[in-house]
């Protein structure tokens, strides 16, 4: 980031004289003379006066000399930060965040196993979540961003996707507040009888096909509002509107003001984990296997 002239200039000041300066520095007494003609032809000012008992600054040598000092000064500060944020991009983790996929799951699980020595830092990268835009992080994963937390049920995203399971998350009811259900602490079956009920058309999730499945087979009095692709705010704003009633997860409880997600009498979980690339970068894999180990222990 500056010449080598201007070290061999500044060398030459601190040890007083050429031969010095090019013990210094490793090269000959010839090659500190040669490099400090260049400089000062290249500057167009006398840097030093050349006696006998050596050699002394002029004016406009010291006013260099004090400059030059605190240029280098700054450049290699600007290198060492250089390098420091280098290193820290490699140990940083893209962590992508949503209205219906929020990373504060997997940040309040960080934040409770971090010991101050967890060797990666947290960039968060927002996303949107209708169809377009999750095909969009879901094609990112490995490139823009490294991984970020979701129910995970479906069958098609374990083959394509490598998914490090957290915990799996109860099947809730999500039923407006103006519904006569609403008061209730808990539901069972029998009080959906004769209500529409939304949830996921018939694909890759085992478990909405098992609630589906359900209905069909035993629970007749409940109609099936078919939900065409994953779920998004406009869900939501839907089964208010409609006055249905939806399968929602706790992690969703929040989307809806006017929404309210009751306990259901049944056994169906969901999986939630973290998703990430099947050929997922060696920080990645660190930052994955740094996650396993501190839940282990």
């Amino acid at each position: 980031m500056y010449n080598r002239e201007l070290i061999t200039f500044i060398t030459v000041a601190d040890q007083g004289s050429f031969l010095k300066a090019a013990k210094q520095l490793y090269i000959t007494p010839a090659s500190v003379m040669n490099q400090m003609n260049k400089l000062e032809s290249m500057i167009g000012v006398k840097l030093v006066e050349r006696t006998n008992q050596g050699i002394y600054l002029t004016s406009s040598g010291r006013s260099i000399y004090q400059d030059a000092k605190n240029l280098i000064e700054f450049a290699d500060e600007a290198i060492k930060k250089a390098r420091q944020l280098a290193t820290s991009e490699q140990n940083m983790i893209r962590v992508g965040t949503s209205i219906m996929r929020p990373c504060k799951r997997l940040i309040d699980l960080l934040t409770k196993i971090d010991d101050g020595n967890l060797p990666f830092q947290i960039r968060i990268v927002p996303f949107d979540d209708d169809p377009a835009g999750l095909d969009s992080v879901l094609s990112a994963l490995g490139n823009q961003i490294d991984c970020f937390v979701s129910p995970c049920n479906s069958t098609e995203w374990q083959k394509q996707y490598s998914i490090f399971l957290l915990s799996e998350l109860p099947c809730r009811i999500a039923v407006p507040r103006k519904h006569r259900l609403s008061k209730k602490e808990s539901l069972c079956w029998s009080d959906l009888d004769g209500e529409t009920f939304m949830v996921l058309r018939r694909g890759d999730s085992s478990v909405l096909n098992q609630i589906r499945d359900d209905i069909l087979e035993n629970h007749p009095q409940i109609r099936i509002a078919d939900v065409p692709n994953f779920y998004d705010t406009s869900i939501f704003n839907e089964c208010e509107q409609m006055n249905y009633v939806m399968e929602t997860l706790d992690i969703w409880a929040d989307i809806h003001p006017s929404l309210i997600t009751l306990p259901m009498e049944w056994e169906y979980k969901i999986s939630y984990g973290i998703v990430y690339a099947k050929n997922p970068s060696k920080s990645v894999k660190d930052f994955i296997k740094i996650v396993k180990d501190r839940l282990s222990n």
